[in-house]
């Protein structure tokens, strides 16, 4: 393994970097290891979200997906009264008799 001499960090960032290894309970040196290796080492970092995807359909691919996704929106009254809520009861009832 390689090493390196960092030079030139402001006491701050230093600070900070000391703090952070503390709370991971891990060592300077360690944190600094996995930082860098999770910015550099390349294709083993595996993303749970979706920022990669943000601003990259083209309008018509979000529409497909705006359209696939729509009936998620709808609720079932009849679940929803099912479910419990005083509310949702009543509003099934208006809905049964005709009323909104």
């Amino acid at each position: 393994m390689a090493n390196i001499s960092l030079r030139g960090l402001d006491p701050s960032t230093l600070s900070r970097i000391k703090t952070s290894a503390r709370r991971r309970k891990l060592s300077v040196n360690r944190l600094i290891v996995e930082t860098l290796h999770e910015h550099y080492a390349g294709g083993g970092r595996e993303f749970d979200d979706l920022d990669d995807l943000a601003g990259a359909w083209s309008p018509a691919e979000a529409a497909a997906f705006e359209a696939a996704v729509a009936p998620f929106a709808e609720v079932d009254a009849g679940l929803w009264a099912r479910s419990g809520k005083p509310a949702a009861r009543a509003r099934a009832a208006r809905r049964r008799r005709g009323r909104p």
